[in-house]
């Protein structure tokens, strides 16, 4: 789940830098499962993108393995931030759920 913090719009196969707690690895957006209306809380399945301030549900594959807790569990292991390798600028912030 992650909260998209850019102008430009997050899209599938977008390739990112992700931090998650002091180690660095690449990322790649293989899926968007749902944007979600904040003020509703009804899931957008529709939804091919996440624009700013928008909140959604994606799928990342990362070239080496990440151990993380559930955000629920643990809010360190269990979070992380995506970086533009272009600008080096914070484009979001996730939070790694339970594997359904």
């Amino acid at each position: 789940m992650i909260c998209w913090m850019a102008e430009r719009p997050l899209l599938a196969k977008g390739r990112y830098a992700l931090k998650h707690t002091t180690r660095w690895t690449r990322a790649v957006v293989t899926e968007m499962l749902y944007r979600l209306d904040i003020n509703t809380g009804h899931r957008d399945e529709a939804a091919r993108e996440l624009s700013l301030n928008d909140l959604g549900r994606i799928r990342l594959r990362t070239t080496t393995p990440i151990l993380y807790d559930p955000y629920r569990r643990n809010r360190v292991t269990g979070s992380f931030i995506l970086v533009d390798e272009a600008t080096n600028a914070t484009v979001a912030a996730g939070m790694l759920l339970a594997v359904e």
